[in-house]
């Protein structure tokens, strides 16, 4: 701790600390180099890491081929780029794909509005972050920007021209996916979480063979379940489109995990806490809704949050059932002859945009942990 001195004039100097003793320099010692093997494994993995990055350096940006030329007949010339295979990455291939790769098989003309559509979700999720936005017109609010990115999606209104869902793709659809499968599955998940601590045996017993089932086979089944089987209990001339049937597999997946996650904060809750509840008075839903539920909310950020990130990286498996999301569009672009033999830069392209939201996810939820975690600090 720093300390205090009195100076000559009576004012008072408060004095650092030793740098030996706090602060950054008294961190490594303390972490990094606190013993000769410590000091070791230190130095031997800062010299790997500072290699890999000059080298990864060199190949990304100092020898990186940026722009091919084109031929006679308008194709591009990708010899550049096989020459400089193994020293330099070819990002003309970025260059080339990326409204492909973004966008997938949506018509070239009209792709300003799928582009629209990602800000407006981008949008939306930095409003819906924002605490002093937590109020009800937050619901209306959703429900407006989803019918404008619909709108938007499908046309056929406002001079706009019709664009079936099946010329969907890139990274609008795992958006959409992640967007809707979220909102809609965590709710559910919340009901599932309190049906399985029922009273009630049928609704007990429904919620657990729901999740145990749900949790039993991979999310490629159900998602297989969804986009075959499913028409076949349909009755005659009633089949939901594709993307419909793929976005209520993911709900049911989804809120099947998260309402394991739910039930562990109800669990971990203080039983004085659903006893203080009952003695106020309260009803089931009162109490529910104002006491336990923020309580064990809180308690499951983390794990919520992990979730909610491996749901959004798992909407790549609706590959199965014939949809083209971000990492699809990334594979089929591949398959120009022109640029076969560059996944590499395809694919560290994609990973930018997959970390790019699931890191945002992350740290927001550390933000969220930490607020309100300050009511239940000493």
């Amino acid at each position: 701790m720093s300390t205090t001195t009195v100076a000559a004039t009576g004012v008072a100097h408060r004095e650092q600390p030793p740098a030996l003793v706090y602060g950054p320099i008294a961190w490594l010692r303390a972490n990094l180099f606190n013993s000769w093997l410590s000091t070791a494994v230190t130095l031997a993995l800062a010299y790997l890491i500072v290699r890999w990055a000059i080298g990864f350096i060199d190949w990304a940006f100092i020898n990186a081929i940026w722009t091919v030329p084109s031929n006679a007949n308008g194709t591009l010339d990708s010899t550049a780029c096989r020459d400089a295979r193994g020293v330099g990455a070819c990002w003309a291939v970025i260059g080339d794909k990326w409204r492909f790769i973004l966008f997938g098989r949506y018509p070239y003309d009209a792709q300003w509005r799928p582009a629209i559509c990602i800000f407006l979700f981008i949008g939306l999720y930095a409003v819906s972050a924002m605490r002093r936005f937590w109020r009800k017109e937050l619901l209306l609010v959703w429900v407006v920007t989803l019918a404008v990115i619909g709108l938007l999606m499908w046309g056929g209104v406002l001079g706009m021209e019709y664009v079936p869902n099946d010329s969907w793709g890139g990274l609008p659809i795992t958006l959409i996916l992640a967007t809707f499968g979220l909102a809609f599955a965590f709710p559910l998940s919340i009901f599932v979480a309190l049906g399985r601590r029922s009273t009630m045996p049928a609704v007990k017993i429904l919620c657990v063979v729901y999740v145990e089932l749900i949790r039993g086979v991979p999310l490629i089944s159900v998602l297989f379940m969804a986009s075959v089987m499913f028409p076949l209990f349909m009755p005659a001339g009633l089949n939901p489109d594709k993307l419909l049937r793929a976005q209520v597999a993911i709900i049911l997946f989804s809120a099947a995990y998260l309402a394991e996650v739910v039930r562990a904060g109800l669990q971990a809750l203080p039983k004085g806490q659903y006893e203080a509840a009952d003695a106020m008075g309260l009803s089931f839903w009162q109490k529910t809704g104002l006491i336990i539920l923020p309580q064990a909310l809180r308690l499951v950020i983390p794990p919520l949050v992990n979730t909610f990130i491996g749901f959004f990286k798992d909407t790549s498996l609706v590959l199965i059932i014939g949809i083209f999301d971000l990492l699809t569009s990334g594979k089929v672009a591949l398959a120009d002859p022109v640029w076969q033999g560059f996944s590499s830069e395809v694919y560290l392209f994609l990973a930018v945009i997959y970390f790019a939201f699931c890191y945002v996810m992350a740290r927001y939820s550390r933000g969220v942990e930490k607020y309100l975690g300050r009511s239940v600090r000493r």
